[in-house]
């Protein structure tokens, strides 16, 4: 885009070149990270194990955005008892604004949830399809955050006939000064629909650190450490390895934004 923005400017003039100076509309970003455990909603999904993921996203001054994320899992074959299937990968869109001068900001969209992989040869004769389909509302106002989720597919999560199952969440991000640390905090509450052995609280508290405080260098790079914990039924949320995936965790990440 920016090789064709410098040909047209060279062809048409000063014109165009007054035009390409202002602020585009669209903005795509990117990210990475690295942590030590992929905790979702109080459950890992890597088994304790360490996880490495990114995404795109794309969005519009208008207020719509799109985008794609993607991890490492283990519990597709070690949980669900898929034969082979270690790739998480997620699809979302939606609106987000503000209400007037409140202060308020609002965000609604769809994610998708899926789960490539091979369901026969595993621990489990005939699993239950991982994928997920969300609906999500969420609200916002100056540290504060309450969304709800609702899922619209008849599997959620690997649990069948689940459709209608709801997770709230609300969490609270509060920057210390110019410090560039931020402390984090949230609590959410999953009940699936017909599944009711399967519902839990989960809680965490989180301490992020901006690195481009310490150096241009690391601009757009975060540090962090946060403690989970839920009260999830170890006998319903154990995998094939014994590992209680719901169990109190802390989990480090590093993440670079571009």
């Amino acid at each position: 885009m920016k090789r064709l923005s410098y040909l047209l400017m060279l062809t048409l003039g000063a014109p165009l070149a007054a035009m390409a100076a202002e602020e585009s509309p669209h903005t795509l970003t990117a990210n990475v990270s690295l942590a030590s455990d992929y905790v979702f909603r109080g459950i890992s999904q890597t088994g304790g194990d360490p996880a490495i993921q990114g995404g795109f996203d794309y969005s519009h001054s208008s207020g719509i955005y799109i985008g794609t994320w993607g991890s490492n899992v283990g519990w597709i074959e070690d949980y669900q008892g898929y034969g082979s299937g270690n790739i998480e990968l997620d699809l979302y869109g939606g609106y987000r604004n503000s209400i007037g001068d409140t202060g308020i900001t609002y965000d609604v969209g769809v994610i998708g949830y899926f789960y490539p992989g091979k369901k026969s040869g595993g621990l489990v004769v005939n699993p239950t399809d991982a994928n997920t389909t969300e609906l999500y509302a969420a609200l916002g106002w100056k540290w504060f955050t309450v969304k709800y989720s609702y899922g619209i597919s008849d599997e959620i999560f690997g649990f069948a006939n689940a459709d209608g199952s709801s997770y709230l969440d609300i969490s609270a991000s509060l920057p210390i000064g110019e410090t560039g640390l931020t402390v984090g905090a949230h609590w959410g509450t999953f009940e699936f629909e017909n599944n009711p052995n399967q519902d839990y609280d989960d809680w965490k508290v989180s301490l992020a650190y901006d690195m481009g405080k310490l150096s241009g260098k690391f601009s757009g790079m975060t540090l962090g450490v946060m403690y989970t914990d839920t009260d999830a039924k170890k006998a319903f949320w154990t995998d094939f390895n014994n590992e209680y995936l719901g169990d109190g965790t802390t989990t480090v990440w590093i993440s670079k934004a571009f």
